[in-house]
């Protein structure tokens, strides 16, 4: 398998993203219209921000508690975002590398040597062109992905259903 990340990328222009300077009302809006639980943020040059979730929402309006509506109208979406979470790959990354990222991420965003973001690849891409394929043409990848599998812990559940 000779695939590289343009093989699975949708670029930015067929994508979902918010820029960081709208305000925390525009960025929820957007979000209850789109029906997306994350979305990548970028700035007006295109550099890639971060990404937020619906979860940022709610945890800002948590850790705030008597914010007020004018208060919240000058929140911008850049200030919602976690450092570290769901970091974007280089255009050049390995295959191996992609499909590890994939699997602790729905999607992966992808930027240039400028840190321009040009698309994401998502986990259902991978998925898909994994199940389509001829299984001598994914093992070179079956070692990373039996690594991830070792790695797995079991989660205490928090309530169970009857």
């Amino acid at each position: 398998m000779e695939q590289n990340i343009f093989f699975f990328l949708k670029n930015k222009k067929n994508t979902h993203y918010l820029y960081g300077n709208l305000s925390f009302a525009e960025g929820l809006r957007i979000f209850r219209e789109s029906g997306f639980t994350a979305t990548p943020v970028i700035d007006y040059q295109g550099h890639y921000l971060g990404t937020v979730t619906e979860g940022d929402f709610l945890y800002y309006i948590a850790d705030h508690p008597h914010i007020t509506q004018e208060e919240i109208a000058v929140v911008e979406i850049s200030s919602l975002i976690r450092d570290g979470f769901m970091p974007a790959v280089p255009f050049n990354v390995s295959m191996s590398e992609l499909f590890n990222r994939s699997l602790e991420q729905n999607y992966v965003p992808v930027v240039d040597d400028r840190n321009i973001f040009i698309g994401i690849v998502t986990r259902k891409t991978i998925i898909s062109y994994l199940m389509s394929h001829r299984a001598e043409d994914i093992a070179p990848y079956e070692k990373v992905l039996r690594k991830k599998e070792g790695n797995i812990q079991k989660l205490n559940p928090i309530f169970t259903l009857r």
